[in-house]
């Protein structure tokens, strides 16, 4: 059996926890373009705080050493002597919400240079069903100047993480494999069960692994948009939804979705991949577009329902000022990717409302670089004439809302973690 030496390229939310996994087990070098991320790893700290200090520590290693560990890189260099190469970098969408794979190109690109024969690249990275196959391969062909499947061989194996999840860790979700050939598929299938104490699932061919993974947040998108549409319904008639909800599941069979605002780098993006991958074919996609509408519509709906609130209490709009809390996309974690969040404050600046934004989960530089945006870590010491709660994160629960809102004051709980009398709305 040969040596197994695995280089993981992208050290991100996905990749991190991945490389540390089988730092446990094998020789792993973490390879990512951002040097300050690389710098800060091997100082033994994960400001994504997917991997624990303590975690990240216990298998960190010396570079060019052969025994188990982890050792983080920006030089391509540090990776050519590895024969696994798993890329785990994003793929977003631009502003039209179209596929944008320059990540993965560049990431096949930067394999390429260092592919040797009887190397096996596996990608985790979401993208629509071909994608590997028909975009990837022929770049690690063309920079390599191998053959696949005679000189090289490649996987796929869709990543499944959760950011900001503690319970549901990379080795405790089921992981889906698959292989070019079925004696590499049943390799990588191999190496993957060796560390997931979750098992795995060896699908049958790349294509069927892509498309399991892109249909996964197409239909959590889909149900969130159902719901979403149940409570615009609902606050029409006057009815809270999440006690419908709460009645409609005591059936066993029924799904328990929650209303909100639908962002992060996977469920707010995939259903794009899938839908234009289907429009090359001549198909429209009707139920997945229509999902993608409703939810893209959230951040808007509830920016307009604070307003009507707030004239309804006679509250001037112009110039008034709304403390929004949260900017991140999910609770409890510090990932701003595609969160929603930005769109509330943007058409809440459109009725020229003065928005403040306190988040102590989220990074304040990253917040500035990617949207614009300024987001403090305490909350100012002034009254608000709204007060909007886009996240659940744990602190918020704890605030005394009577000492930031003036007499006058509309609090808006997006996610229904606050009590009746402490919301005069939610989602």
């Amino acid at each position: 059996m040969k040596e197994i030496k695995i280089a993981v390229i992208g050290l991100g939310y996905v990749g991190l926890p991945l490389a540390r996994l089988f730092a446990t087990k094998y020789s792993v070098v973490g390879f990512d373009i951002n040097q300050i991320r690389v710098e800060e790893l091997m100082s033994g700290t994960d400001t994504t705080l997917e991997v624990s200090d303590d975690l990240l520590q216990s298998v960190l290693k010396e570079k060019n050493t052969k025994e188990i560990g982890l050792f983080c890189t920006t030089n391509k260099e540090d990776i050519k002597d590895c024969n696994y190469f798993i890329i785990t970098v994003p793929t977003p969408v631009d502003k039209n919400n179209r596929p944008v794979l320059i990540p993965l190109v560049k990431a096949s690109e930067t394999v390429g240079a260092v592919l040797k024969k009887d190397d096996v690249v596996v990608y985790e990275s979401t993208v629509y069903p071909g994608a590997t196959e028909e975009e990837c391969i022929p770049v690690l062909e063309k920079v390599s100047g191998l053959t696949f499947n005679k000189d090289f061989y490649a996987g796929y194996s869709p990543e499944r993480i959760n950011p900001g999840d503690k319970e549901h860790t990379v080795e405790k979700i089921l992981k889906v494999t698959s292989g070019s050939t079925l004696e590499i598929g049943k390799e990588i299938d191999d190496l993957y069960k060796s560390v997931i104490l979750a098992g795995t699932h060896l699908a049958p061919t790349i294509k069927v692994a892509e498309a399991a993974k892109v249909i996964e947040n197409s239909q959590r998108d889909i149900n969130i948009a159902f719901v979403n549409e149940l409570a615009k319904i609902f606050n029409l008639m006057d009815i809270n939804t999440h006690d419908v909800l709460e009645a409609a599941g005591t059936k066993w069979n029924f799904l328990p979705f929650k209303p909100g605002l639908v962002g992060g780098h996977c469920i707010g993006v995939d259903p794009y991949y899938l839908a234009q991958k289907a429009q090359e074919f001549g198909y429209n996609p009707e139920i997945i577009l229509a999902g993608r509408r409703m939810n893209d519509s959230m951040g808007n709906y509830v920016a307009t329902e604070v307003v009507k609130a707030m004239i309804q209490k006679d509250i001037k709009i112009k110039g008034a000022n709304v403390l929004i809390l949260g900017i991140t996309f999910k609770e409890n974690c510090p990932d701003v990717r595609n969160t929603k969040v930005v769109d509330v404050v943007s058409s809440l600046k459109e009725y020229n409302i003065n928005v403040t934004i306190f988040d102590p989960w989220a990074d304040v530089e990253e917040v500035e670089h990617e949207y614009n945006l300024k987001s403090l870590k305490e909350i100012p010491n002034e009254k608000f004439d709204g007060v909007i709660l886009t996240v659940a994160h744990n602190e918020f629960k704890d605030i005394d809302y009577n000492s930031i809102k003036n007499e006058k004051c509309v609090i808006y709980d997006v996610k229904n973690i606050l009590s009746e009398k402490q919301q005069d709305l939610c989602l």
